[in-house]
């Protein structure tokens, strides 16, 4: 589908040979000196003369002598970037496509200024833009010298496109390799930072809660495996968000997360809004009706555990007896867990649900305190509840709802 240039050789579009036109992609195709112009911007400024241009010759329109030529791969995108209009190879679109078919029934070249063929239904502007798309990939080169646009092999195109993948390829491949060593000053900084002395067999005490976040931090960024965690009680949305930001990281690496919760986190929107996306990265979380410590066990090799009342000083433990009993524990806990089904939670059915789970401990004898400590609720909370079951059954006081929710007379 070679064009008829008036003013081309046989070697003409070879890449680096004089006087011959790229056919290599560019969103700013070269004018008749070189100069980068827009294909549809009209004509391109002229040339600068050499200093002693003599006569006229048939060469007056290429570059001066000693000048740059450009070469086949001078337009294409650099190394890294991404292609034009196309993910992988530079694929046109489907209405592209067929402009470049009808291009080349017309002889495989169309004036500049072409309007748009008949029965199409595009506009001039849509027409541009098609061929701007054609033009960046490779398709289609404006020949400012004749005035039209001259369709290109597309096996050129798809030979020089490949060349530059694979050629990507390779250097990706080049730095994946070169990366372990690259990072790995950094890597040996890291496992420099003073951290708390290891002493096989006994537990490394941390105290302050920044210290604590830092190490358990350090910890998930190192986990591989699993991660075990049982959060007692409603923890702030900033902490939240930290432990998603973490967690993720994690299972993106392949590791698996099982946490146990309180029902106290079904109550709060941003508890469940938190496990309701990490269940969608795959974690784990159930929620257990039973007292039970904080615990964090990373690979089932270090396990930290709350070393004061007030959470001021945790313990990290890596001994493999006291870590394969905190497990043995964690696993028991787990089975008498609860799954939730946390996408379907809306405000009236937490509401519910953690009455009748009020209503359920009640029946069996408990006091309103122990069932704010058994569901890690305030006190305040679960008199509220214990308020809605009173005109739910009609109890006047404790003692009468305990005895009719256990089934004494009336409803239950």
């Amino acid at each position: 589908m070679a064009a008829d240039h008036p003013k081309s050789d046989p070697d003409a579009g070879r890449p680096g040979t004089p006087g011959g036109l790229s056919d290599a992609p560019s969103g700013a195709p070269s004018g008749p000196a070189g100069a980068p112009t827009d294909p549809l911007d009209g004509p391109s400024a002229p040339p600068v003369p050499p200093a002693d241009p003599g006569p006229a010759t048939a060469d007056t329109d290429l570059p001066p002598a000693g000048a740059d030529l450009p070469s086949a791969d001078a337009d294409l995108p650099p190394a890294g970037t991404d292609l034009p209009f196309g993910p992988e190879a530079g694929l046109p679109e489907e209405e592209a496509t067929q402009l470049y078919l009808a291009v080349l029934a017309a002889g495989g070249r169309i004036p500049l200024d072409a309007p748009p063929p008949p029965g199409t239904g595009r506009t001039p502007e849509r027409q541009r833009a098609l061929l701007d798309q054609l033009v960046a990939i490779g398709l289609m080169l404006p020949n400012r010298i004749d005035g039209c646009y001259v369709a290109v092999s597309p096996r050129a195109v798809a030979e020089r496109l490949g060349a530059d993948l694979r050629s990507r390829a390779t250097r990706l491949l080049l730095d994946a390799g070169r990366l372990p060593a690259a990072l790995d000053p950094l890597a040996r900084a890291y496992d420099a930072v003073p951290r708390p002395a290891d002493r096989t067999g006994q537990a490394v005490y941390v105290d302050g809660q920044e210290g604590i976040r830092l190490r358990i931090a350090q910890l998930v960024s190192d986990c591989r495996l699993e991660l075990l965690s049982a959060q007692p009680g409603l923890r702030p949305p900033a902490v939240l968000e930290l432990a998603h930001t973490q967690d993720r990281r994690m299972l993106s690496r392949g590791a698996t997360l099982r946490a146990l919760y309180q029902p106290v986190a079904l109550t709060a929107d941003s508890a469940v809004r938190h496990a309701t996306t990490m269940t969608e990265h795959g974690a784990q979380l159930r929620v257990l009706d039973e007292p039970f410590l904080r615990l964090i066990v990373i690979d089932r090799r270090v396990a930290v555990i709350p070393a004061a009342e007030d959470h001021s000083r945790a313990a990290f433990v890596e001994d493999p007896a006291a870590i394969a009993y905190l497990v043995a524990g964690f696993e028991r806990d787990w089975a008498r867990a609860e799954q939730v089904h946390w996408h379907g939670l809306d405000a009236r059915t937490l509401t519910r649900t953690i009455t009748d789970r009020v209503g359920r401990l009640l029946a069996q004898g408990l006091t309103q305190r122990a069932v704010a400590t058994r569901l890690g609720l305030s006190e305040r909370t679960v008199a509220g509840h214990i308020s809605r079951l009173r005109d739910l059954y009609g109890a006047g006081t404790l003692f009468q709802l305990g005895w009719l929710m256990r089934g004494g007379s009336g409803r239950g």
